[in-house]
């Protein structure tokens, strides 16, 4: 497979994902729940890449169990090792996060939009 096709997949593949979910952003309404769904959809993300590295991890282990020779048993152990990096980076930011939020007493996941964007709905009504 060539490299222009390879981005041509890829750019496909990215408009269909956009497309999908254009019904989904215009549900939405207002900038608030766009936002709140954007913030859904990416902490849908979050736990959507942990689950697949810890995937990567189990198929390094079994890639591992049943290699044969040096050569099999090399590249499971380097699939293991990369997806143990991957879920202690990401397990690790996450606990960043949630320990700036305790100390600076943040207890609302809601999106703070500054006032000059917010709408006046009784205007609009």
């Amino acid at each position: 497979m060539t490299h222009t096709m390879r981005m041509r997949l890829s750019a496909v593949s990215a408009l269909s994902g956009a497309t999908l979910l254009l019904p989904l952003v215009a549900s939405a309404q207002t900038l608030l729940n766009t936002l709140a769904l954007v913030s859904q959809f990416l902490n849908s993300l979050v736990y959507l890449m942990i689950t697949a590295a810890i995937v990567v991890f189990f198929y390094g282990l079994i890639k591992y169990l049943l290699g044969e020779g040096q050569e099999g048993k090399a590249a499971g152990l380097k699939v293991m090792l990369m997806g143990v990096i991957t879920i202690f980076v990401m397990v690790s930011i996450w606990g960043i996060i949630r320990l700036l939020q305790s100390t600076f007493r943040v207890t609302s996941t809601d999106p703070v939009i500054p006032k000059t964007i917010q709408l006046d709905t009784r205007i609009i009504q």
